[in-house]
């Protein structure tokens, strides 16, 4: 096992990106075609010592066979799902045809696709029918083909999942297509992981089409009922409509979601074809225990709340027509300035915030929002600080709680007063012993409707309270720097 080099395409998307730390934990050499490698540098994976990372294009021979030499096995995790409307079928065949090519000239020994579970039939989807066509054009050659057929992933970050968990939170009432009743059988993404690695090492599975799922068969409506209930929302209401075509439903998908129209209508016409496993020959093979589908919602949205998603559907790229806050969860605002003064004369300063101290601009708005705050339920601002000159994890600030400090590096506070959502407030200092670079960011997870209407009605406020305030922390360490050098001379 520890001298088999496996190919992995899509490493920079959302499942390559998590097989490839799978792969490298059970011993294989794991070799990653990007188009640039420099996407794959904040992986924690990136510098592993049995990693290779090959710089080239997919659609290019040339790149494909410097990929593919030496290569035992070849994971194909590649689509162009995002030109849909613009032949996106015709290029996925090409491509898994060339690629096919490739790797029977280079003596791979077998390839791995995963692809969409369906009914079989001329009824499919267009992106159903797709996936039918890739499958055929990689086993158009000698070299055998293991397809993994999978329905909706559900895990943070997956496309399939965003979608359904944007809907939820922002539209209490829901017109949708008939397609809310089709029954499907999602799989978390642990579990297709799962399925991933182990079709490397079950010889059972060589040449073979398998499908992949979790132990439900629910319905659309079903998952958003459960996915409500798992994000503490009242059960939303539904209401299915004969004539919401798949064209309409992506736009209001891109209106409310920070999906694409281009990638959101290929995923709403899949939804109408039924999507369950039709054999077990996987689990059989394979066997290993299976999260239902609230499990594998619940595991997602903790995810997603703390942060710690692994891979996104946008790592490959933001994709043209987004709304600016896409590729996230989270809504952001970005500012930074330079200072004259040590980082740790300017974190001093960044840790002064709040409380006694105020912070260090548009007082007033903070006190009315405080003060609204306090109407609402929420804390306010009459908590203050522990201490006026240092912050500790743990320490509530006024309406804010800390839950990260790195001395002379970095504050985190996590937003505590009444909100239709998650906020965050961070602070990042670097530099030299004279200059430093302080990034301020604020974000915000919105939560529902109400949560998008929040951002909007706040965000013209942002400059002056974040701009005011960073203006503050550079004149609060500067000027405490001349104190300190006039007291030493």
């Amino acid at each position: 096992m520890k001298n088999q080099r496996i190919l992995v395409t899509g490493a920079t998307g959302y499942i390559g990106g998590r097989l490839v730390p799978l792969l490298l934990e059970r011993g294989y050499i794991v070799r990653c075609l990007a188009r640039s490698a420099k996407k794959l540098d904040h992986r924690g994976w990136s510098s592993h010592p049995r990693l290779e990372v090959v710089e080239g294009d997919a659609t290019v021979e040339e790149d494909l066979h410097r990929a593919l030499a030496s290569c035992d096995a070849a994971y194909y995790l590649l689509h162009s799902m995002i030109h849909a409307g613009g032949g996106y079928a015709r290029e996925d065949r090409t491509m898994a045809e060339r690629f096919a090519r490739v790797a029977e000239r280079s003596g791979v020994q077998r390839i791995i696709y995963l692809g969409g579970l369906g009914e079989t039939g001329d009824d499919l989807s267009e992106h159903l029918a797709s996936r039918r066509e890739v499958e055929s054009a990689l086993a158009a050659t000698t070299v055998p083909v293991t397809v993994l057929r999978a329905a909706m992933v559900i895990g943070s970050g997956s496309a399939s999942f965003e979608m359904l968990r944007y809907l939820v939170e922002r539209l209490p009432l829901m017109v949708t297509p008939r397609w809310v009743e089709t029954e499907c059988q999602p799989i978390s993404i642990r579990d297709a992981l799962h399925y991933l690695v182990a079709s490397l090492e079950v010889s059972e599975t060589i040449g073979r089409t398998l499908d992949i799922g979790g132990p439900d068969v629910v319905t659309y409506r079903e998952l958003m009922d459960l996915t409500a209930e798992e994000l503490g929302l009242p059960r939303r209401w539904v209401l299915p409509v004969p004539v919401l075509t798949p064209w309409l439903s992506s736009l209001w998908i891109h209106l409310v979601t920070p999906l694409s129209h281009r990638i959101a209508r290929p995923l709403t016409e899949g939804l109408r074809n039924r999507v369950v496993c039709r054999n077990e020959e996987a689990a059989q093979w394979m066997p290993a225990p299976r999260l239902t589908a609230r499990l594998a919602i619940r595991r997602a949205i903790a995810a997603s709340l703390e942060g710690s998603v692994d891979t996104s559907w946008s790592d490959a790229g933001i994709l043209p027509g987004d709304p600016a806050w896409a590729g996230g969860t989270i809504f952001r605002d970005e500012r930074t300035t330079q200072v004259e003064a040590s980082p740790a004369q300017t974190f001093r300063a960044v840790q002064r915030i709040g409380g006694g101290n105020g912070w260090y601009a548009a007082d007033l708005l903070w006190r009315l929002r405080g003060f609204l705050d306090r109407l609402v339920g929420g804390p306010g601002l009459r908590r203050g600080r522990r201490n006026p000159e240092e912050l500790r994890h743990g320490d509530a600030l006024d309406f804010w709680r800390v839950v990260e400090v790195e001395a002379n590096q970095k504050l985190r506070l996590r937003a505590e007063m009444k909100l239709p959502g998650i906020a965050f407030l961070d602070f990042e200092v670097s530099g030299t012993d004279s200059t430093t670079t302080v990034t301020q960011r604020a974000t915000f997870h919105a939560r529902g409707l109400f949560g998008l209407i929040y951002w909007y009605a706040v965000w013209p406020f942002h400059g002056f309270v974040f701009s005011g305030m960073l203006a503050g922390i550079a004149r609060s360490a500067e000027g405490k720097e001349r104190t300190t050098e006039r007291e030493e001379n």
